[in-house]
């Protein structure tokens, strides 16, 4: 064997001890007995101790050193692996380990916290978790920015810089666009009891409608929905309220955005370098034009208030159109996940800035919850009510991700530019969305963006199916047309 078929076969069983471990964390946020915290966190921690030395062995860069590229993919394959070996070596091994079980732990002291709204019982773990993190970043910047040596981990060739200058743009057009909607007459909230059950086979059935392949995945219930796995194991999580069933809707949608990313791409991809979504921000454009371009457009809301009827009954409101107000009002509201289009991108904002002052030691665990509190009436206009709806709603810090919170708002940057020119490319997507078929739309994002997985660099891999670089004017501009119309200036 070449050089590089002995790489690529070490990735190939790195990348199954890998899915292995997502399979915990999947188990730890859906079915595992909340007393195995402690174990799950050792078992965790042993994972990925194995995970990191199978990724720094010194194998590994001699391969790479002799490996000869004959190939775009074999091209492809080698840089991903080059930046993650180089990355991984400059991060020692008990760090990883020690982030490793850190991080289970403080998930679960996260999940207690939240349910309690008591911030102080967090903030400790939470410290612990930015100390680790800030010496990772350290390691990994080698003397450059702290914040950006984590960004290049969920979207390689961001920068911080590049994401000021995007938000400087955004955020005047948005606030001017969120004054205005929620100037006009207030759009009533759907009312009534849903049952959770029929919640879920709902569901379920609109993961299939959107293309989500049961026989390689499984609907579950969680805290925090989420996707998990790749190729042929790809598993979703959603959640349910009685008073709110677009809850469930929509954040089953969202996922399956991500999940149905996963499922498309290239076989022959799978367990390699190649075969995950290509970053954070591309996964998050197809989990945001599932949930808001497709799944919340004037065409499929008609399709959906019937299949909601004839779940649930009558639901309190039979028009179309009053329904399609429903789904997309802009209104008073505090949980990043529920909150509508207009007003999304402003929470992204906030964490942003949160995040990147505790990375820079500008701000501490401790005085989080006061930075959020004053930070979200600035931007929303009134005050937080409780932890749960403040900086404890997210998992995200708990589980070490800081870098990750600006890629959601680089996914529906993305998703706006794919929308255009999807639409251009699919002149008569509005009637299908009027029948609940998805068939071409999502065979569409199959085709130019989801089966190259990793191929490309993220944003090349946006500008090819678009045709053009990727930029927020197609988002902003959509956004206001959308939202003009519905909450037009008085």
């Amino acid at each position: 064997m070449s050089a590089y078929d002995d790489l690529i076969a070490h990735e190939r069983e790195t990348q199954a001890l890998s899915q292995v471990a997502g399979r915990l964390g999947w188990d730890q946020e859906t079915m595992m007995p909340r007393g195995a915290a402690h174990q799950r966190s050792e078992e965790s921690g042993a994972m990925q101790a194995v995970i990191h030395a199978r990724r720094t062995d010194p194998r590994r860069g001699d391969w790479l050193a002799r490996a000869v590229a004959n190939d775009d993919v074999a091209h492809a394959n080698l840089r991903h692996i080059r930046r993650d070996y180089e990355r991984l070596c400059r991060v020692p091994a008990d760090l990883a380990v020690a982030l490793a079980r850190l991080t289970s732990r403080a998930q679960g002291a996260w999940a207690e916290a939240r349910g309690a709204d008591d911030v102080a019982a967090f903030a400790p773990v939470l410290a612990e978790v930015i100390a680790l993190k800030r010496q990772e970043a350290a390691a990994l910047a080698e003397g450059g920015d702290l914040y950006d040596a984590l960004l290049e981990d969920y979207e390689p060739g961001m920068t911080s810089a590049l994401l000021d200058e995007m938000f400087a743009a955004m955020r005047p057009r948005l606030v001017a666009l969120r004054a205005q909607a929620l100037a006009g007459a207030a759009a009533p909230a759907l009312g009534g009891q849903y049952d959770e059950a029929a919640q879920m086979r709902l569901a379920c059935d609109l993961a299939k409608v959107f293309g989500y392949d049961m026989t390689r995945g499984r609907l579950d219930k969680a805290v925090h929905p989420f996707s998990s796995g790749s190729g042929d194991d790809v598993r979703i999580t959603t959640r349910t309220s009685t008073d709110d069933p677009f809850n469930c809707i929509y954040s089953t949608i969202h996922e399956v955005g991500h999940a149905c990313y996963e499922q498309a791409i290239d076989p022959a991809y799978a367990l390699g370098p190649l075969g995950q979504g290509v970053s954070m921000g591309v996964h998050e454009s197809q989990s945001r034009i599932y949930e808001n371009q497709l799944g919340r457009s004037t065409p499929f809301c008609g399709w959906l208030l019937g299949r909601m009827q004839s779940v649930f009954g009558d639901i309190g409101v039979a028009d179309a159109d009053a329904f399609y107000r429903i789904v997309n009002r802009v209104h008073r509201g505090y949980i990043r996940t529920e909150s509508d289009e207009v007003q999304y991108n402003l929470h992204i904002m906030l964490r942003y800035d949160l995040e990147r002052a505790l990375i820079s030691g500008d701000l501490t665990a401790g005085d989080l919850e006061s930075a959020w509190n004053d930070r979200f009436a600035t931007d929303f206009g009134y005050p937080v009510d409780r932890a749960s709806n403040g900086c404890l709603q997210d998992v995200h810090w708990s589980v070490g991700l800081f870098g990750y919170f600006p890629t959601y708002s680089l996914g529906n940057v993305y998703a706006g530019c794919l929308n255009r020119a999807m639409r251009a490319a699919l002149p008569g997507v509005d009637a299908d969305l009027a029948k609940g078929d998805l068939r071409a739309p999502t065979a569409w994002l199959r085709e130019n963006v989801q089966r190259h997985g990793g191929l490309r660099e993220p944003r090349e891999t946006i500008a090819l199916a678009c045709g053009t670089e990727p930029d927020a004017e197609p988002l902003l501009a959509y956004l206001e047309e959308k939202f003009t119309a519905l909450y037009p200036a008085g």
